[in-house]
């Protein structure tokens, strides 16, 4: 795939300028927004990810296309799943709700951050190793099975970084905004760290940790990094939006981590089965490629999709019934 330096730079640009927009909408006016707000904000993100796919695919032809698209629906779901923890965190640090999406924009920004830094990361090693695709694939069959064992979603708000900045920071309990500190009543006026830089913590060292998982699974569909960063960006972006307006209705997707394994199992036979047929390694078949079936992307999507819909299905199916009881 050919990307010009000019896409390059709309990419980026426009990345930019709505990121700004968004930190200059929210710091003037934090809000609760509304169902309609949120609705459509959430609509006009869902409608450019679309459109940028449309764009690659007549523009760098259907392959890169199908890529984008399961990379983008990969990516969203794992994002998905990021919300179960942000609603631990908000809840466990007891954010106002006139504070939560200015939270969430900083959580989100991080996250862009970390993912940038491990997609530039990504490329590289793959440029370099092609061996590294044993190290994904093992990795997300990893995290798979682990997510198999954990079906419920521990309080990962009290992690070891906010728990030692608990005790060797001075806090307050005093909000104030996105202001990470205060200065102190007293005399001294020394400066106090706010709930809200504890909130901040939590989010970047969750979209860290996800960002681990996240970047090894879009690098199974594709090792365009164009259609990496891209798919990372469409669904971070929609995220805040959809965080307010799911709510509660995310706590009924129970299947979640379960249909999210078994995508990320799917990726991660998929990664080890394109590293057997690109094998260098001199002692898995004398360093000569084995030959292994290649799963191609629209098989991915396939799977994808139809993993996402009976998730989503049987999940509000057990919850109705439960409710029924």
């Amino acid at each position: 795939m050919h990307v010009t330096q000019l896409e390059w730079i709309i990419t980026l640009t426009v990345t930019i300028a709505v990121l700004l927009f968004d930190v200059v909408v929210i710091g003037r006016r934090p809000h609760e927004p509304t169902t309609r707000e949120t609705a459509i904000a959430l609509s006009v993100y869902v409608g450019l990810a679309v459109a940028f796919g449309v764009f690659v695919w007549f523009f760098h032809g259907s392959q890169f296309g199908l890529e984008f698209f399961a990379g983008w629906l990969t990516e969203y779901s794992l994002s998905v799943d990021n919300l179960f923890i942000f609603l631990i965190i908000m809840a466990s640090f007891k954010v106002p709700r006139i504070y939560q999406q200015q939270a969430l924009l900083v959580g989100i920004i991080l996250a862009l951050i970390f993912r940038g830094i491990f997609i530039a990361l990504g490329a590289v090693a793959i440029e370099q190793f092609s061996w590294v695709f044993y190290i994904f694939g093992a990795f997300l069959l990893y995290t798979a099975i682990n997510l198999v064992r954990d079906t419920e979603h521990d309080d990962d708000a009290d992690n070891f970084v906010v728990r030692f900045a608990r005790r060797h920071l001075r806090t307050t309990d005093r909000w104030d905004g996105l202001r990470l500190w205060v200065k102190d009543d007293s005399a001294n006026a020394a400066r106090l760290m706010t709930p809200m830089f504890l909130v901040i913590v939590a989010l970047g060292t969750t979209d860290l940790l996800f960002a681990l998982d996240s970047i090894p699974a879009i690098y199974g569909l594709t090792q365009q990094p164009y259609l990496v960063f891209t798919a990372n960006v469409f669904a971070l972006m929609g995220l805040r939006q959809l965080y307010f307006l799911l709510g509660d209705l995310l706590k009924r997707l129970v299947y979640l981590s379960q249909g999210l394994a078994v995508i990320l199992f799917f990726i991660g036979v998929k990664l080890v089965l394109h590293a057997l047929h690109e094998n260098e390694l001199p002692f898995i078949n004398g360093g000569e490629p084995v030959p292994v079936p290649d799963i191609p992307t629209l098989v991915s999507l396939g799977v994808i999709i139809a993993t996402l819909a009976i998730t989503t299905v049987a999940s509000l199916y057990k919850t109705r019934v439960r409710d029924a009881r």
